[in-house]
């Protein structure tokens, strides 16, 4: 099989992963078994698309063959007479015993299978971390060392938390569903999150040859969505959905012609999605009614909506982006917010001001590997003419960066520093 092939197939099943698993945990109740279901068919994948090419359309080939495994295990499980009720239920509705006319059967099921995955991985049997961990590579279709960077943890205990997060799920019996009143509000926080650490994947990816990763973004967005109309008085999910659409307003510019990474202040707005632009300012000003302007993610969204609402760079308010991310470190201290506020200052007041509060963050542990700080620092040096100091600190950031693209913009700048 030529190397080309099988990046293809891989990058599929990337992409299919997280529906495959959610409609198979439907059927078979346990995430850990449709997670197996999900690679055998992968490895089918792996045997017949080199043969006779990828079919036209690769998850519904994808996910019929994990159907037939699965109808299959539900016939060998010796765990539940259940599941043998379940099946022969579904036999008897279709009139037939063929597994086409038993497959059209599940799939007339009414539900949001993505939705119901991210409510079941969040179950409170779980720790926090353990959920996050676990959503992330079910819907996410992160690997472990990429939940691990996102989280600045070892890989090992990211594995860890993952695997057991299965075994508890199964062991527990977890059902497969949306919850209702209480609930859905219990759960509701460490939903939020996944969808937001998804989101943030998709836009920002860690790792890869390319800057972002659209499909997670568009399914952050769509859970983010239905959770809306889920959760119509909840006004942190309604800050969340502005945050990802004021975002994704600008994912057009946020990369040229040739899949190069262009910074923020250096974007043509023309090509920011004004749609998304008003959806992300009804959604933050449907936040900010229900009481929750002072969210977590509604000031984010409040932060996202400064740079959408000036029509040029220089127009953008950023003494009251400086002020929403001080509130946002209140709320959530961090040192990633403190680096963003950094840099706001440093807009607002002049990167000496803005440097003063970077070079506090340098011996901040969660801090280290992380590229955005050498890379601000470096930002900030050469706007002060410090050219030998910040060619330095591009190339310590390229060195500490997962994602190729953003590595190639961060050597083209420190290249630029000994002109």
């Amino acid at each position: 099989m030529s190397a080309s092939i099988h990046d293809a197939i891989r990058a599929v099943f990337r992409i299919e992963s997280p529906r495959l698993i959610a409609g198979l945990s439907r059927i078979v109740r346990d995430i850990g078994v449709a997670e197996e279901l999900a690679q055998d068919a992968l490895v089918a994948a792996l045997e017949q698309w080199p043969r006779g090419g990828v079919p036209e359309r690769p998850g519904a080939w994808l996910m019929a063959t994990a159907k037939h495994r699965a109808i299959n295990v539900l016939r060998r499980s010796k765990l539940s007479e259940r599941k043998y009720t379940e099946l022969g239920h579904l036999i008897e509705l279709s009139g037939s015993s063929s597994l086409e006319r038993l497959h059209e059967s599940i799939d007339d099921e009414v539900g949001d299978d993505l939705l119901r995955l991210v409510f079941t991985a969040c179950h409170p049997v779980l720790s926090t971390e353990a959920r996050v961990a676990l959503t992330l590579r079910l819907l996410g279709g992160l690997s472990t060392a990429e939940i691990a960077r996102a989280f600045l943890v070892p890989e090992a205990t990211v594995a860890q938390r993952i695997v057991r997060a299965k075994r508890t799920l199964a062991e527990a019996a977890v059902g497969f569903e949306v919850p209702r009143g209480a609930e859905l509000a219990a759960r509701l926080a460490s939903v939020l999150e996944v969808i937001y650490l998804i989101f943030n994947e998709g836009y920002a990816a860690t790792a890869g040859d390319d800057l972002m990763r659209p499909v997670l973004c568009e399914d952050a967005l769509r859970l983010g969505r239905s959770l809306a109309a889920l959760a119509p008085a909840e006004p942190e999910v309604f800050g969340l959905v502005a945050l990802m659409e004021l975002h994704q307003s600008r994912a057009r510019a946020r990369v040229d012609a040739s899949g190069q990474s262009v910074l923020l202040l250096e974007q043509d707005r023309s090509l920011w999605d004004h749609l998304l632009i008003h959806r992300g300012l009804v959604a933050l000003d449907r936040a900010v009614r229900l009481g929750g302007a002072g969210g977590r993610y509604a000031l984010q969204a409040a932060i996202s909506a400064c740079h959408a609402r000036a029509s040029r760079a220089n127009d953008t308010d950023w003494a009251r982006i400086a002020a929403l991310y001080a509130e946002l470190g209140a709320l959530t201290p961090s040192p990633v917010v403190e680096l963003n506020r950094a840099m706001a200052v440093a807009m607002a007041e002049g990167p000496a001001a803005g440097l003063a509060l970077i070079d506090r963050l340098a011996d901040e542990p969660a801090l280290r590997g992380y590229h955005l700080l050498p890379s601000a620092r470096a930002d900030l040096l050469e706007r002060l003419g410090r050219h030998g100091e910040a060619r330095a600190e591009f190339e310590r950031a390229a060195g500490l960066t997962q994602n190729a693209r953003e590595r190639e913009l961060l050597l083209a700048r420190a290249a630029r520093q000994a002109g």
